[in-house]
C-alpha cells in the first residue's frame, strides 16, 4: 500500500456512498498529478501517494510468480478499483486474481466476489490501513484470500476463509511467514525469498 493523505471534511459526514464516489473522482480529476490512487472507506475519502520503486518490485516480482501458476484464464492484475457500494467501501489493492473473461465485463469497477486473491504490499508509513482496515474490509466484500507482504519486517501473512464473527466479518484462518518460506497461498505456491526488505530508514 502506498503513502496516503487523508481528507476528513465535516461536509463528507452523512453523505451517501454515491456522492463521496463523485467527489471521489472530481478529487482525483482535480489532483491526479499528486496522487495516484483514491479509496473510500467508513464515509472517508483516502487519497494515496504514488508507490515507491522498492513497493512495485516487490508487487511485479509477487504478479510474475503467480502468473507463471495460473490456469485457465486466471491471471493476476496490478492496479484497478474493488468497489462495494453497498458497505460503502472503495480499494485499490496492490494486486488481485481473478478469471480474464470475469474480468472484461467491467468497464469501471470490479465486484470483489469475482475475486479469487488480493495482496497488499505495507507501505513504510501506513501499516495500519493493511493489517487492521483491511483485514476487516475484505472478509466483508467476500474476498476468499488476502495476502500481506511486509517488506519493513520481512514478513508475510496469508488469511483465508472469510466468516461472520462475534465482532462481524473475519477470516477464520492466518498463517504467517518470513521472507524465504515457501508460502502456500490458496492452490499457488510463493517464493517469498524473492521479495526484497525496505532499505533502513535514515
Amino acid at each position: 500500500m502506498p503513502g496516503h493523505r487523508r481528507l476528513h471534511a465535516a461536509t463528507l459526514s452523512g453523505m451517501d456512498y454515491a456522492r463521496l464516489r463523485t467527489i471521489a473522482d472530481e478529487l482525483m480529476d482535480r489532483y491526479g498529478d499528486l496522487s495516484s490512487r483514491v479509496e473510500i472507506r467508513d464515509g472517508e475519502i483516502t487519497m494515496m501517494m504514488s508507490p515507491s520503486m522498492p513497493h512495485e518490485l516487490n508487487a511485479m516480482r509477487l504478479q510474475r510468480q503467480l502468473n507463471r501458476q495460473l490456469g485457465g484464464d486466471l491471471v493476476a492484475l496490478t492496479g484497478g478499483d474493488v468497489e462495494d457500494p453497498a458497505l460503502g467501501i472503495l480499494r485499490q489493492p496492490d494486486l488481485i486474481v481473478a478469471s480474464e473473461s470475469v474480468l472484461e465485463q467491467f468497464v469501471g469497477a470490479i465486484d470483489p466476489r469475482i475475486l479469487l486473491l488480493i495482496a497488499e504490499i505495507v507501505s513504510p508509513s501506513n501499516h495500519s490501513n493493511d493489517y487492521t482496515e483491511k483485514m476487516q474490509d475484505y472478509p466483508a466484500m467476500g474476498v476468499p484470500l488476502y495476502l500481506l507482504i511486509d517488506p519493513r519486517k520481512g514478513t508475510l501473512r496469508v488469511s483465508s476463509d472469510p466468516s461472520d464473527g462475534p465482532d462481524g466479518p473475519r477470516y477464520r484462518a492466518t498463517h504467517d511467514y518470513v521472507f524465504g518460506d515457501q508460502v502456500q497461498v490458496g492452490d499457488w505456491t510463493i517464493d517469498s525469498g524473492e521479495f526484497k526488505r525496505y532499505a533502513p530508514r535514515r
